[in-house]
């Protein structure tokens, strides 16, 4: 692993709990071995800081990042991400920058997908399943998250123009159970003072600050635990599925 991979894993509990749940998650899920022997996709993962330490052949697909609402949402690719993935990464295999509902990628070449807070900016959400389902390979696993629609609306003061929908845990159901089967979705991760706090960049500029961010993204981990059917004041719905 490289440098920046060593410091981001040792990072890990400080961060937003979603960044390392994710990455434990597929770990468990992917029964990773060390002769990079899983090839997975991550659909929309700019960065993919949740890939970090996997031993896995790694393939990003994203849109490139093309207008201002992208940029301000830090949405899409550019070269300087680009450049700065070829320096800090170890398992990245390649980077495609395409639609996913028009990927061109071969049928059935990956053991996995992973697509993190992206489906909610897809307006083809069909089109953009059958895409990931084909180019799985049989079995394979689709790892999900979104945000939670039972609880959280896409309205001002926290209106995302970007996001096309928010989906309840049964939409969500439903949309993945038309293209792949064993489908599991519960919700994850308690919204609230400690996880908006702690959803705040870091900086060594206001170390009291970054110091009062990380430790509440601490106290969110704890807080998080158990929340698997509580629709209340969670942030996100976590989804997994397989292809027939």
């Amino acid at each position: 692993m490289k440098r920046y991979e060593i410091m981001r894993l040792l990072a890990e509990p400080f961060l937003p709990v979603l960044h390392g749940q994710v990455r434990r998650e597929l770990k468990d899920r992917l029964h990773v071995k060390p002769d990079h022997s899983v090839n997975l996709l991550d659909v929309g993962g700019r960065k993919s800081p949740y890939t970090i330490g996997l031993p896995v052949a790694l393939t990003i697909i994203d849109m490139p990042r093309r207008n201002k609402v992208q940029e301000a949402l830090h949405l899409g690719l550019n070269d300087r991400i680009l450049i700065d993935l070829r320096k800090s990464r170890s398992n990245i295999e390649s980077v495609i920058l395409e639609d996913m509902t028009r990927c061109t990628l071969p049928s059935d070449c990956f053991d996995a997908a992973v697509c993190v807070e992206v489906i909610e900016h897809v307006r083809e959400d069909e089109a953009f399943l059958r895409q990931v389902t084909r180019v799985l390979k049989p079995g394979g696993l689709l790892y999900l998250t979104t945000p939670n629609g039972d609880y959280i609306r896409n309205d001002p003061p926290d209106y995302n123009p970007d996001h096309v929908r928010h989906y309840t845990r049964r939409a969500l159901t439903d949309l993945l159970a038309r293209h792949l089967f064993r489908v599991e979705v519960r919700y994850g991760v308690k919204t609230g003072k400690c996880r908006l706090r702690g959803l705040r960049s870091f900086s060594l500029r206001h170390p009291l600050t970054t110091l009062w961010s990380m430790t509440c993204n601490v106290i969110n981990q704890v807080e998080s635990r158990g929340l698997d059917d509580t629709p209340r004041r969670t942030a996100h719905l976590f989804a997994t599925a397989r292809k027939a």
